[in-house]
């Protein structure tokens, strides 16, 4: 119904805004406003305002505001309509005439909504007889309490042919009447009309305002098919324009800015029944745009609940489809998932609500179940491959309408892309474990990967002064911890400070003079005791060196250690642009210096990976000389060198 101007003004010239918001928010006088708590955020301090004069409302704490058609709207999700009539009836203001044909509609409306009802009073009346035995006993099994049936009104249609037909009749309900309601099942090839729920129990379908419009009836026979079934589509029912219980959830939903969307009408009234009211049932696993709208009435992020089998699998996958055109920012879904074969209401009435809700914490956003759904058990080793995982992943994100919703899709989907085919081209190996081999032949053993080599690194520049210039640049670079980087900082500058180093002169100008150094180059490299001679804090990280390897050997471990933490730094720095793409206006600049890091990142691996394999085979030939030297072979002498 489309409401005028003059009718609307005259609403909100009847009632003043204080006086609708006051009726679910506590209003104190403030000067010429009203405030009070926000009902939309949890908040000890008031933020929301009201003001009579303007006729409109302020929360500063969540920046929504508006008139009292939005207020009503807001907080009871109701439609504009539904707003509309509820503020007239509170107004005192009759609704506006409408067409003759219209309201032959409404009237023809009303009465089958009348039909409904009585059509529903007959069902419970029949389930609380002699002939609703099986069915009681059915929904006592299934866990269903006697209020919780009162209070869905469920119902039981008798296995006589024409039970509800033959009792509407005896009330003055015509035969048409009950084939236009579905009731009956009717056509050229049947004679007679007869009932469509038979030997069932009835659960009535409610529209948003509570009335009867619809049944779903759940066979007693196993053997009957099909084990749900519905009404018909008529003038008062669309299944696709439908959730089930939406009238119940409504308020509770907005209380708890959530709602949980599952199949059945079972699974639906057992999480009511145990205490989750914010719950609504679709009717089946095929969303329509109207229903993904109707569920955000309830909540910006529904949950929707299936089972992690194939065909519950399948359901999700086809309902991303349905949902990704019509995203809007700030308004999506997630996925939660059903583990080993139960449904909720079997999951609830064995282990309880609390277990449910752990999966519904674990569930999925609908970028997670997208890249699922395109990418699980599928292979991606070839560039052709990849080439139409791309293309059809960007394909399906031009399908979102919203601007800015696509752009934060495309976004995401291309750095998930670039790290998807990067793992893919680098084998899948963890970068945590990529030095394993050339751990294992040069015997290194490290507290904390990252730590450790730095230790080791600087250890060996301590005992190998003379690499200490050819490395300074690089080294100057790396991003060592804080104890390290000042120990480092200290070495180069009594390089640069004498011209010359050696063992003895660091650990005399270091060490020796000052606490705070000679602490780090014991931990590092190690002084000499009685029993430990000096160096002996590197050796036993890096036990190669107390074969005196040659010093090609020993630079190229050098350049692959630094080798190795610059790639960590490269990881670093790439999490950090990661971060800012989403947040930074000039996405175009990040995304292609990602793209370069990746780049550059997987080269360095690879070639990392190459001089990895080459140390470690000399390594095992300095493990065999050192075997047949039986000992160690003695250190060098360290001769000073020129800076």
């Amino acid at each position: 119904m489309r409401f005028s101007p003059a009718f609307l003004d005259e609403l909100r010239a009847r009632l003043p805004v204080s006086e609708v918001v006051g009726k679910r928010v506590k209003l104190r006088k403030a000067g010429r406003e009203w405030k009070g708590l926000s009902p939309f955020n949890q908040e000890k301090t008031p933020s929301f305002f009201v003001n009579d004069q303007k006729q409109a409302w302020f929360d500063f704490s969540s920046n929504k505001n508006g008139n009292i058609f939005d207020f009503v709207m807001q907080t009871e999700g109701l439609s504009f309509p539904e707003a509309v009539e509820k503020l007239a009836s509170i107004a005192g203001v009759p609704l506006p005439e409408v067409s003759p044909e219209a309201q032959a509609r409404e009237r023809k409306a009303q009465t089958l909504y009348d039909v409904m009802d009585l059509a529903a009073k007959f069902f419970e009346a029949t389930l609380a007889s002699g002939k609703g035995a099986n069915a009681r006993g059915y929904l006592a099994d299934r866990g269903v309490k006697p209020a919780t049936q009162i209070e869905f009104r469920l119902g039981y249609a008798p296995a006589d042919r024409y039970a509800l037909k033959e009792h509407l009749g005896s009330r003055g309900v015509s035969v048409e009447d009950m084939i236009a309601a579905g009731l009956l099942i009717a056509g050229e090839d049947i004679a007679i009309p007869y009932d469509r729920f038979r030997d069932r129990i009835t659960i009535p379908i409610h529209d948003q305002r509570g009335r009867v419009i619809a049944f779903g009836a759940r066979a007693l026979n196993p053997d009957m098919q099909p084990k749900y079934l519905n009404s018909p589509d008529t003038s008062l029912f669309q299944k696709g324009t439908t959730v089930f219980n939406f009238h119940r959830a409504r308020q509770p939903a907005h209380n708890d800015g959530s709602v949980v969307v599952v199949e059945g009408y079972m699974d639906a009234i057992s999480i009511y029944q145990a205490g989750l009211k914010s719950v609504v049932a679709t009717m089946g696993t095929a969303f329509s745009e109207d229903q993904i709208k109707l569920l955000w009435r309830l909540s910006p992020e529904p949950i929707v609940c299936f089972d992690a089998d194939n065909a519950g699998i399948a359901a999700a996958y086809r309902s991303v489809d349905r949902i990704l055109p019509i995203l809007k920012v700030g308004h999506t879904f997630r996925f939660a998932f059903m583990q080993g074969g139960k449904d909720p209401d079997e999951l609830i009435r064995q282990k309880g609500l609390d277990v449910f809700k752990d999966v519904l914490l674990g569930s999925l956003p609908l970028w997670d179940v997208l890249w699922d759904r395109e990418t699980l058990n599928q292979k991606f080793d070839t560039p052709d491959a990849r080439a139409k995982l791309e293309h059809k992943l960007y394909s399906i994100i031009r399908a979102i309408e919203d601007k800015v919703v696509n752009m934060a899709y495309f976004r995401t989907c291309r750095i998930e892309l670039s790290e998807f085919f990067w793992s893919i081209t680098r084998g899948r190996r963890d970068l945590s474990k990529k030095s394993a081999l050339v751990e294992r032949e040069l015997n290194i053993e490290k507290e904390g990967y990252k730590h450790g080599l730095q230790k080791i690194l600087l250890g060996m520049l301590v005992h190998y002064p003379e690499f200490l210039d050819a490395k300074g640049e690089r080294v100057s670079k790396l991003q060592l911890s804080e104890e390290l980087e000042e120990f480092s900082k200290g070495l180069y500058d009594l390089l640069y400070a004498h011209g010359e180093v050696d063992v003895e002169l660091i650990y005399s100008q270091l060490g020796y003079q000052y606490p705070r150094y000679y602490k780090v180059l014991q931990d590092i490299h190690g002084d000499r005791t009685e029993n430990l001679q000096r160096g002996h804090s590197l050796f036993a990280r890096f036990p190669k060196l107390a074969y005196d390897p040659p010093p090609q050997f020993v630079e190229d471990c050098i350049d692959h250690f630094i080798h190795d933490l610059e790639i960590e730094q490269m990881l670093l720095d790439l999490s950090r642009l990661k971060s800012q793409v989403i947040a930074d206006a000039d996405f175009e600049t990040i995304s292609n210096r990602i793209g370069d890091l990746v780049r550059e990142i997987h080269r360095n691996i690879g070639n990392y990976n190459e001089t990895g394999s080459r140390l470690a085979e000399d390594a095992s030939q300095i493990k065999v000389a050192g075997r047949v030297a039986e000992t160690p072979l003695p250190h060098r002498q360290l001769a000073p060198i020129s800076a």
